[in-house]
């Protein structure tokens, strides 16, 4: 980061919320952007998503724009009557440069916030649901584009048009024929590997175990790719790469919404939109667990 983006960053942050800065502490950077820790002058502090200066003249307006989005979109799924909140802080401010959310202190995660997790997860996928699959805005995964175009026929066939098809084309540069094939049989049966039918559910995209952050007694969910999907997506995505308590998530979630027979044998199906995006954005160290899952899902 050159040296003046941290007062690029600071004058943005003061004209979008039209308060002065007193600190600014930089967290690194992600993909096309940096991260910021501010400390305000009214108190508060907030946590700063801001565009890179390689990106700040071109694309990363849709970036902030889909997130922003997506967090105010799954906050409408809370339940009043039940007490239960969807699992996702505000959106202090947003514009085509830069993402505000406030700043929430981290903790360990514990059993008990697993099982609350696992209740408003299953609170968000159930309450409000939305009409059509895909979503009214355009979507991105990490910096690159998800296409969201809305569709209320069904979801394998959106499921294997929007999400697998444009990453298959995307990552087949890393992948061996006989992978892309595996990908493609999928594809050509995703009608009968998807289980029974599901509704349209909120669903955050990109449910990993860095996008879940665990605070005092409860777990918020950031950084979505949110969307009109099918839930058991979100569950999937949960346990490709690990999260804790894992087990006691799902068991209150399956107390609390109880998921179709044969669920566990679908997550590898649901695996494979991640897996793909990986293989695009990092290339062929991938390439094994691509292959395991769509084996996997084919059965």
């Amino acid at each position: 980061m050159s040296d003046q983006v941290p007062g690029q960053v600071r004058g943005r942050v003061e004209r979008l919320l039209g308060v002065g800065v007193d600190g600014l502490h930089g967290l690194g950077s992600s993909h096309s952007w940096t991260l910021h820790r501010a400390s305000l002058a009214d108190g508060r502090e907030v946590f700063v998503k801001a565009a890179s200066e390689s990106i700040q003249d071109g694309g990363a307006g849709g970036v902030f724009a889909a997130e922003a989005a997506g967090l105010r979109w799954l906050s409408e799924a809370s339940d009043p009557g039940s007490g239960v909140g969807a699992p996702v802080p505000e959106v202090v401010a947003a514009d085509e440069h830069m993402l505000v959310l406030p700043w929430l202190p981290s903790a360990s995660p514990t059993p008990s916030s697993a099982e609350r997790l696992g209740r408003e997860l299953a609170a968000l996928h159930t309450t409000a649901r939305p009409a059509a699959y895909g979503a009214p805005w355009d979507g991105y995964i990490a910096d690159l584009p998800l296409d969201n175009t809305q569709d209320d026929r069904g979801w394998p066939g959106w499921y294997a048009e929007r999400r697998l098809e444009p990453f298959l084309r995307l990552g087949a540069r890393h992948l061996p024929s006989a992978d892309v094939r595996l990908v493609e049989r999928v594809m050509a049966d995703i009608e009968r590997l998807a289980g029974p039918s599901e509704p349209p559910s909120r669903v955050h995209g990109d449910l990993w175990s860095g996008n879940v952050l665990w605070t005092d007694g409860r777990a918020l969910l950031i950084d979505p790719a949110a969307h009109g999907g099918h839930r058991e997506t979100d569950l999937a995505m949960m346990a490709l790469f690990g999260t804790p308590h894992l087990e006691r998530i799902l068991a209150a979630y399956d107390e609390a919404a109880p998921l179709a027979d044969g669920w566990r044998a679908r997550v590898p199906l649901h695996q494979l939109h991640p897996l793909l995006v990986h293989v695009a954005l990092f290339g062929a160290s991938y390439r094994a667990s691509l292959a395991d899952a769509a084996r996997a899902a084919l059965g």
